[in-house]
């Protein structure tokens, strides 16, 4: 993420992240399922 800010302005950054979460909430709450953080990158 440290990347991702250096090379892009902040509030972009802040926006796709919020974008990213709201589609996996979408996701998660249409599929009645139970939210599964994925494997730590090594």
């Amino acid at each position: 993420m440290a990347r991702m800010i250096a090379r892009k302005p902040p509030m972009l950054v802040r926006v796709a992240l919020a974008n990213k979460m709201a589609r996996i909430v979408w996701a998660v709450m249409a599929r009645g399922e139970v939210y599964r953080a994925p494997a730590a990158a090594a």
